[in-house]
């Protein structure tokens, strides 16, 4: 069985290049399509709508299948948040005994303990074990097209 793990972390500094991309304001229905160019509306920096405290937000891009029923699967980037204070049933990364996974965060008979989200993964205990949060994961970026296609 293969642990969700880190590939890399990307720090998000005030000073990065910032890309405007075309916002389209309205709601796309997933049925009969619909002309959108009457609803461009200007141009949208993710950025902006994605981070709440820039100094305290990075990147980080997932190995592994221990999360895909909470619609994090391999290789999707994840913008996560150091300054929020972890609660039951976020989704966290955290070092444990030195090695980072992601997980949701619980409470079972007043023992935290992290759960994945695959039930070929049985939950991690954190009593005895050394645990650090590195923030709460606040959004997932899911691509769906094989890059090296």
């Amino acid at each position: 069985m293969i642990e969700t793990e880190i590939v890399s972390i990307h720090p998000v500094h005030p000073d990065t290049r910032r890309y405007f991309l075309p916002h389209i304001e309205m709601l796309v229905k997933a049925g009969f399509p619909s002309p959108a160019d009457d609803y461009l509306e200007g141009k949208l920096e993710l950025t902006e709508h994605l981070v709440d405290h820039p100094s305290a937000t990075y990147y980080i891009r997932v190995s592994g299948d221990s999360m895909i029923d909470y619609g994090i699967f391999d290789h999707d980037l994840l913008v996560v948040d150091r300054s929020l204070d972890p609660r039951q049933g976020d989704i966290v990364i955290v070092s444990v005994d030195g090695e980072l996974t992601c997980k949701a965060l619980a409470i079972k008979n007043n023992i935290p303990y992290l759960k994945s989200g695959n039930p070929n993964y049985p939950p991690i205990e954190i009593k005895d074990k050394e645990t650090m949060i590195w923030g709460v994961v606040i959004h997932t970026i899911h691509s769906f097209r094989n890059r090296n296609r």
